[in-house]
């Protein structure tokens, strides 16, 4: 009776968990959230159908329903999402998206009709004890191909920590929870483990279940545009009292677009200018600080044209909202956090209800580089790709312009 009260509860436990994942995912889809939740339903299934094995003895039907939902379906899905939430390549995901519907398809049609062998009873059954070669390579590639996937999802955050750390620690996490319910499992399936499987199915859906809560309220890193001022300013005084200068080997503590716009400034600040003759990059003329044309100060490495950049956003029937929503969260985040982005709007087109457009200009070439480093224009990214079909940018040159004095105000408040 203890095999048929377990039975019960993971059935039990399985199913509200795929009702309030399904909740979850209605107020924020997306296609990973999709994908966990389909996860846990036929792991829901799957469980479904122990419960009479566990009371009655399991059955053929019930043992194929069994390795579907726990072997089949609920790691690939589960792999399918990680990738999905992780992996900020269209042309991967899509890829990933066809090999799924191939594991996804053939070994079904495998598992479904392929010949069982051996007698059942009330526990778990052990999947080599009932299956032949055929569906133990089907399932074999499966579980491959999920470990795979769930690494170089690891590997693709691990790249990117050193942009955001904070967040690639979260995603990290993430995944280490898909990987966990994934190993459970594949576990189960393979080996039954009796009581010691219907233990861990619960623990396989906790881990979905928190990995999803994770995934859906990351963490907002931001750079400290304020303390990084101090901190310049405490070591530009520090330097000028021991009369040092030129002194930029803590540089490499930063990544290159914060130490090359930390580096400009503390020249212009200081009235230094470049010791290899490189003038441009600070706003001097060939004839340099002596030669009597030389331009001085800050203002002189403002005399670069600003940048534009236009973006031309597709979107999918029915996407638009949340569209919408991610392009007002992250308009609102580069007003209040990047005051080098002199202007960032995102318009609809009344004529082509499903297109959107998007444009920017930045102060320099670092002001955008800052801004496509930022943690809400990645996050914006990875929400909005679910709903973009197809993206066009233009980039510009600004040549001349003519605009009211409160244009700004009005577009860009902080």
């Amino acid at each position: 009776m203890v095999e048929v009260g377990l039975a019960f509860v993971c059935a039990l436990v399985a199913w509200s968990a795929t009702a309030a994942l399904i909740a979850r995912g209605i107020r924020s889809p997306g296609l990973h959230s999709a994908a966990w939740g389909a996860s846990v339903m036929v792991v829901a299934i799957a469980l479904s159908a122990a419960f009479p094995g566990a009371l009655l003895g399991f059955s053929g039907a019930t043992f194929r329903t069994l390795q579907i939902g726990l072997g089949l379906l609920g790691p690939l899905l589960a792999a399918w999402g990680a990738v999905e939430y992780a992996i900020e390549s269209p042309r991967a995901r899509f890829g990933v998206r066809l090999v799924v519907t191939t594991l996804g398809v053939v070994p079904f049609v495998v598992l479904t009709m392929d010949r069982l062998r051996g007698s059942f009873d009330n526990t778990y059954p052990v999947m080599r004890e009932h299956y032949d070669t055929i569906p133990a390579i089907a399932l074999a590639m499966v579980h491959i191909f999920a470990a795979a996937a769930l690494i170089a999802c690891a590997v693709a955050v691990a790249r990117r920590t050193g942009a955001r750390p904070r967040i690639s620690r979260h995603e990290l996490s993430v995944l280490g929870l898909i990987a966990l319910a994934v190993l459970l499992e594949i576990l189960v399936s393979r080996f039954g483990l009796g009581i010691l499987g219907q233990l861990l199915m619960p623990g396989a859906i906790a881990a979905l279940w928190v990995g999803f809560l994770r995934a859906d309220d990351p963490p907002r890193e931001r750079p400290n545009r304020r303390a990084r001022g101090r901190s310049r300013a405490a070591r530009t005084d520090r330097g000028d009292e021991s009369g040092e200068s030129g002194d930029f080997a803590d540089d490499d503590e930063e990544d290159a677009v914060w130490g090359r716009r930390r580096r400009r400034d503390r020249d212009l600040d200081r009235g230094d200018y470049d010791d290899y003759g490189d003038y441009d990059d600070y706003g001097y003329d060939e004839a340099g600080p002596g030669g009597g044309a030389a331009a001085t100060g800050p203002s002189a490495a403002r005399q670069q044209p600003l940048l534009g950049v236009i973006t031309i956003y597709t979107l999918a029937e029915g996407r638009a909202d949340a569209f919408d929503d991610a392009a007002d969260d992250v308009v609102d985040e580069v007003a209040r956090n990047e005051p080098d982005t002199l202007l960032f709007a995102c318009h609809t087109v009344s004529s082509a209800p499903l297109q959107r457009i998007v444009y920017a200009i930045y102060r320099d070439e670092l002001a955008m580089e800052e801004h496509e480093q930022q943690p809400h224009v990645l996050e914006f990214g990875r929400r909005s790709s679910a709903a973009v079909v197809a993206t066009n940018v233009i980039e510009l040159s600004l040549s001349g312009a003519s605009a009211t004095d409160n244009l700004a105000s009005m577009l860009m408040s902080r």
